[in-house]
């Protein structure tokens, strides 16, 4: 029956693809300044599905069959875009000459790359605004990425998991967690340059693609400026300084073009304390038109980076200290150290094969990828907690001490933490020193490390069966082998560190040497092998005043755990290899859209998506053995998109209302915990969870005069929990009461009451109103003004199941657990509303043939301070405790959060030979 329904509009397009009288039109785009043609650029008249593109001479010549106003839109990377009205009557239309002129802002793509860097300073800041929407015109979208992407804002509330990055159409999202790795090809921003965005779940030509959207980054020498670029920054955000230099040679008589770019980034500390910054690029392209149809093109790619990373802070800490506080460094012999730092290096190579003809367009890639990701931490044995935020070394401790508040000690610990807040690194040599250790390690500095390596093939095709009719195709298949350890990096003087769990007192592996030196693998290692197979299908139709698509797609993942150490906490299955995972699952999306007129259009888009769960959140605590989240279930999108599309010559928009539920998700989290089951690290699995998405964006753009344009932006979104999530948690070292526990360690602690919670997706209200002033003369000036509000801190779920009524020294509920008193203390409260004001601006010469271009910004003029995110703790995960942790009004685990940057500005001058 499906594939009845989905030949009959191609049934109807082949009926109305014959017999209509179509009509040229044509003209030529030129370069204002120099007068020279400009080829490849993209004509396309607004509402439309077809693109034409302008010859090596600049000239268009379109065939079409409408009637009535329209509006034609010119548009070229690095150049500003053109709208022109016009009146289609059924006679030729010679447009003549049309000039572009070069657009003095393009810098802003460099300014949103210094947002992005500061979005993965820490894994929890994961927006999906950043990055992901460098290339799109829409006024809405281009607000979330440059002006409400520094609060961590999430359009529609998504996670970057749900939109794809591809380079050269070969997928780049992370198996392990589905994102993309923008490290793996950062600070090479003059390569990257040409993207190709889908809006989300619009029809792309290269993938299905993610609800989010997706964005094709085409690397080709070929479709990139030739020529000389030389570029400098200075910024205060997570990098001082940057310089870039990107050579492109363009195509010459015997087909060949090739490119090289490098760059170089650093900072001894970003805006957050003791954040360095040391990352340096290099990629190079060497393309081959081996004629009209024909290409080949090789690219290689390192881009490494080191980063000082920051930790979430309580409102104590902060209020002590400032909203750029980190605890994770010190002074060694006065230099910064970071303990926490991560560093990204996975080099890629990649071949692609392109044939292109009117009539069919195939892209074929194969992907190389191998490389590590490393991240630092202190460990400490038997030895007090180094981090100098720890819980016990501030006033808040003493004053909710449960023997009663000491009021003199918490002075004198505020006086402590405010002379010394940051880490003492030479008292971690000296107490390693103590001859009481003998040699043996009391505190030490390790890297958990993932050394991936991953090969990809993928095919996407785009057949045009007639005027009408195109149908889009791909497959891919690839494969991940990555392996998992912690590394010993220092043992700060000691002779060797004791590789055994202080919790449990037993070894963490059975069959090798206890003791362990700098350099050794130790604590954990096992590996994992993931398969992805996927093929697509797409069908795009226009029938004039409507217009359509149909997608599916097929998924097959494989997933399994192979264990290399033998671990004496889960001897029979921490070793060797797991029952391999498998997923097949299928996916559905169409869209249909309406031209009331030339300039006024409304669409419909749905999709029912099966997905496998991430790769992250099917093993219970894969460090240590190969067990298998309990009724571990595939995970279902759907969602469905309404849009309204305002083209007219001067006034520009779209209204959309969304609605997307997520339905069976699984979530496991890690951390210790005090509950009425007992205290220990514990893994919290999270089952049959629900999420709901709902909300409208707003996006209008207004051309007041030639050189000033309004701007207004709204987003209103409601993202919650849509479901009583089962919890199961899982105890490390079985301190809970065993009659609680089933054989394999497993607890059923039940539903978590959390329907209708908010989400802490970022901020689910959000205004702009910018305004822009282009002079004649080349430079131009633009201010935006920011509202967000209703952002939430992620909730603690172990604290919302029937265990935080159970008093562990009765096994009873404490009989002050009433659902008034309990709802008090889990009120879940939203976190600061706030206002940013930035300013951009820039000036343009052309001087001898080189073109020069300086851009700035000033982010939060007005140094307002807000929180971007954060989480409550689940230390406390009985009434009992939280209540009495509440009493003083600072709580000693109080809900950490993450701060966004105060006023910050960023300055890019660029020279074009």
């Amino acid at each position: 029956m499906l594939k009845g329904i989905a030949f009959i509009p191609i049934f109807i397009c082949f009926q109305l693809s014959f017999g209509q009288a179509r009509y040229p039109i044509f003209g030529k785009v030129l370069d204002q300044n120099t007068q020279e043609p400009i080829s490849g650029a993209s004509v396309i008249i607004e509402g439309e599905l077809e693109e034409y593109n302008t010859d090596t001479d600049g000239g268009f010549y379109l065939e079409i069959a409408l009637s009535g106003d329209y509006i034609l839109r010119i548009a070229y990377r690095d150049y500003e875009e053109k709208r022109l009205p016009i009146m289609l009557e059924g006679n030729e239309l010679n447009l003549g000459s049309i000039y572009l002129q070069r657009d003095i802002s393009v810098e802003k793509q460099d300014n949103l790359i210094t947002l992005t860097d500061a979005e993965l300073l820490d894994d929890e800041g994961t927006s999906n605004s950043l990055g992901l929407l460098q290339s799109t015109r829409d006024i809405f979208l281009s607000r979330a990425a440059f002006d409400f992407g520094q609060a961590f804002f999430r359009v529609r509330g998504y996670d970057a998991q749900q939109g794809e990055v591809l380079l050269n159409g070969v997928l780049m999202n992370k198996i392990y967690d589905g994102r993309p790795q923008w490290n793996n090809w950062g600070g090479l921003n003059d390569i990257t340059r040409n993207q190709q965005y889908t809006n989300g779940l619009e029809a792309s030509d290269y993938t299905f693609g993610g609800i989010l959207g997706n964005t094709n980054i085409n690397l080709r020498p070929s479709g990139l400026r030739p020529g000389l670029r030389l570029s400098t920054s200075a910024s205060n955000r997570t990098y001082n300084g940057r310089i870039m230099a990107t050579y492109n040679s363009g195509i010459t008589n015997k087909g060949l073009a090739y490119m090289v770019s490098s760059s170089r980034r650093w900072a001894k500390e970003g805006f957050v304390d003791g954040t360095l910054y040391d990352a340096y690029s290099l990629s190079g392209l060497l393309e081959y038109k081996i004629n009209a149809k024909n290409s080949l093109l090789v690219t290689g790619i390192i881009a490494s980076n080191r980063r000082g990373r920051s930790s979430a802070i309580t409102e104590e800490v902060s209020g002590l200290r400032s909203n750029t506080y980190n605890p994770y460094w010190g002074l060694q012999d006065g230099k910064i150290r970071n303990s926490r730092e991560r560093r990204i290096s996975e080099p890629l190579v990649m071949l692609n094969y392109f044939y292109e003809t009117d009539a069919l367009d195939i892209s074929i890639g194969a992907l190389f990828q191998k490389g590590s990701q490393n991240k630092s931490r202190l460990g400490y044995f038997n030895a007090p907690n180094p981090d100098p935020s720890y819980y016990r070394y501030l006033p808040s401790f003493y004053i909710n001490s449960p023997i009663g508040a000491n009021f003199i000690s918490a002075e004198e610990a505020k006086i402590t933490f405010q002379e010394s807040p940051q880490l003492k690194w030479q008292k971690l040599y000296d107490a390693n020193s103590s001859s009481s250790q003998n040699g043996k390690a009391a505190y030490l500095l390790y890297d958990d490390v993932v050394s991936d390596t991953q090969f990809t093939v993928n095919l996407n095709g785009n057949l045009k069966l007639s005027n009408k009719i195109n149908l889009g195709f791909g497959f891919m298949n690839r494969y991940l082998k990555s392996e998992n350890f912690a590394e010993l990096n220092d043992l700060f003087g000691a002779d060797y560190h004791e590789d055994i769990d202080p919790f449990s007192n037993t070894r963490n592996n059975l069959v090798d040497d206890v003791q362990k030196q700098e350099g050794e693998t130790f604590n954990y290692s096992y590996e994992y092998d993931a398969k992805e197979i996927k093929v697509y299908t797409q069908l795009t139709f226009d029938l004039n005043n409507w217009k359509g698509f149909l997608a599916g797609q097929f998924i097959d993942n494989q997933f399994l755990r192979n264990g290399i150490f033998q671990n004496e906490r889960f001897p029979e299955s921490s070793k060797g290899e797991s029952t391999t995972m498998e997923f097949s699952n299928f996916g559905i999306k169409g869209g249909l859209t309406h031209s009331i007129t030339g300039r006024h259009w409304v669409s419909l888009q749905g999709a029912l998506i099966n997905k496998a769960p991430l790769l992250q959140n099917v093993f219970v605590n894969p460090r240590e053995s190969n067990n298998i989240v309990p009724d571990l279930q595939k995970e279902t999108i759907s969602t469905i998109d309404i849009n309204y599309f305002l083209r007219m010559p001067n006034l520009t928009g779209r209204l959309t209302g969304f609605y997307t539920r997520f339905q069976n998700n699984t979530d496991v989290n890690y951390f210790f915990v005090d509950s009425g089951l007992g205290s220990d690290f514990v893994q919290e699995v999270l089952t049959d969870l629900d999420k709901l998405h709902m909300g409208i964006e707003l996006g209008l753009e207004y051309q007041l005069t030639s050189t000033f344009k309004l701007s207004m932006v709204t987003s209103i979104g409601k993202y919650i929990y849509a479901s009583d999530p089962n919890v199961t948690i899982n105890f490390d070292t079985a301190s809970a009461e065993e009659e609680l526990i089933n054989v394999d360690g497993f607890k059923e602690l039940g539903p978590a009451k959390i329907k209708d919670l908010k989400l802490a997706q970022g901020p689910q209200k959000a205004f702009a109103f910018g305004m822009e002033y282009r002079d004649p003369k080349y430079w131009w000036v633009g201010m935006t003004a920011n509202y967000l509000a209703n952002n939430y801190a992620n909730i603690s779920t172990i604290t919302r199941t029937s265990s935080f009524y159970l008093d562990p020294e009765t096994g009873q509920n404490f009989p002050e657990a009433t659902e008034e008193n309990v709802n008090r203390l889990l009120r879940q409260k939203p976190l600061d509303n706030f206002y940013l004001l930035n300013l951009v601006g820039g000036k343009s010469w052309l001087k001898k043939g080189k073109y020069i271009g300086l851009f700035f910004s000033v982010n939060n003029l007005f140094d307002a301070k807000f929180r971007t995110g954060g989480y409550e703790q689940s230390r406390n995960g009985n009434f009992g405790q939280l209540q009495r942790d509440n009493l003083s009004g600072s709580p000693s685990f109080a809900p950490k959060y993450w701060y966004g940057y105060g006023r910050t500005y960023f300055l890019n001058l660029a020279v074009s030979f």
